[in-house]
């Protein structure tokens, strides 16, 4: 069981750990500083913190072609590939999807790309995550703001944000 700790940018928590406190869960902030010249947040994440980066999370909004508010959409998938939209697609039972607009993704979550949490989102969305997470004890995803990241069960982050657990990763 992890105990939960606060790194130096953690004062006054994100959406995301405010969710974290409110339901008891354990978890880890770790925070890092930012490189705006880097070309992936999730694999200078995984860097910069010196662990496996498959056990690093990105979230990526999709957008399902569903009108309204279901249009969107959550796709949490190791940094190490990328989303197979095809297989995100079934999981998520619509024809197909692709990767939601950046301003859309943002006025949706709540949150800057970069710094996208699966958790605390402004709205929640149907969300599937790469069942690849299920076999580490502990994962990292986005804190909600770029250079902050939080280690946390995969059963405790399926659990809070109603995912669907899915082979949804392709190379």
């Amino acid at each position: 069981m992890m105990s939960r700790k606060k790194g130096p940018q953690d004062a006054g928590g994100t959406p995301a750990t405010v969710l974290l406190d409110a339901d008891g869960a354990s978890y880890t902030t770790h925070t890092y500083v930012h490189d705006p010249q880097a070309a992936s947040y999730g694999t200078e994440a995984a860097e910069a913190l010196g662990v496996d980066p498959a056990r690093v999370f990105k979230t990526l909004m999709v957008d399902t072609g569903r009108s309204g508010g279901a249009a969107l959409a959550v796709a949490i998938v190791p940094v190490t590939g990328s989303l197979d939209l095809k297989a995100a697609a079934v999981a998520l039972r619509v024809k197909k999807v692709q990767l939601a607009q950046a301003d859309d993704a943002q006025r949706r979550t709540g949150y800057v790309l970069g710094g996208i949490s699966p958790l605390g989102q402004r709205h929640h969305s149907p969300t599937v995550i790469e069942d690849s997470a299920t076999t580490w004890s502990t994962i990292y995803v986005s804190g909600g703001r770029r250079g902050l990241e939080i280690e946390v069960a995969p059963q405790d982050l399926i659990r809070l944000t109603d995912a669907h657990p899915a082979a949804v990763a392709g190379p």
